[in-house]
Parts: C-alpha cells; structure tokens; sequence
C-alpha cells in the first residue's frame, strides 16, 4: 500500500515538474527531486528511468549522489528563481503573499547557495 502511494505522489510530482518547465513561478527540479526519492521507494523501473533521462538524470545524480551542483547550474537556478518569483513579487498586491513569497526565496537562495559546487564533467 505504501509503495503504490509512494508511485502515485511521485508520479504526481513528475508532472507537476514538467509543468513547471513552461510556467516560470512552479519550481521544476524540487518536484523532479521529490519525484526521485518518492520513485526510489516505490519503482525501480520509474527511478532507473529518471536516472537515465537525458534532462534530469545528470542533476539529480549531482544532487543525490555527489550532494551539490556545478556553478553553471547555480548560476541558471538563482536567475530563473529570481526572474520568476521577482515577477510574482511586483505583480502581487497582498503583503502577507509578497512576504511569504520573499520568505521562500531566500530559504531556496540559501539552500543553492550552500550546496557544494560540483567541477563540470
């Protein structure tokens, strides 16, 4: 029973990933990672193949295995979040929305920050 939920939410959160591809205030790779550990849990066959995946596979090997990502993939993280989120921000109207907003970016910002910065292969 535990596996097959484990399935759905990481199927679930795949597709929430790829959604967040193309609309720029869902974040993608937190839901590719969740995706990833829920899979480990539940599919061997789901998690070999976002392993393999020509896309993600080498990020989450990175993130995973090596515990950190190269300055390249920092770089293009923090822009895109800052690009997004800063959009979100001026757009909002709510205090209490650009506050929690602001909250989360500088929890992600920081969480990027202090991963270890991988070498490129």
């Amino acid at each position: 029973m535990k596996k097959k939920l484990y399935l759905i939410l990481g199927c679930l959160s795949l597709i929430l990933g790829a959604i967040g591809i193309f609309l720029p205030l869902l974040p993608t790779t937190p839901f590719i990672l969740l995706s990833a550990f829920l899979f480990e849990r539940s599919s061997e066959k789901f998690h070999r193949l976002l392993l393999e995946n020509r896309v993600f596979g080498k990020y989450i090997k990175d993130y995973t295995q090596k515990k950190g990502i190269t300055y390249k993939n920092k770089i293009i993280a923090i822009s895109v979040m800052t690009l997004g989120m800063g959009k979100g921000f001026l757009s909002m109207q709510d205090i209490y929305g650009r506050v929690f907003l602001l909250i989360v970016y500088l929890v992600v910002l920081t969480h990027i920050l202090k991963l270890k910065t991988l070498k490129k292969n």
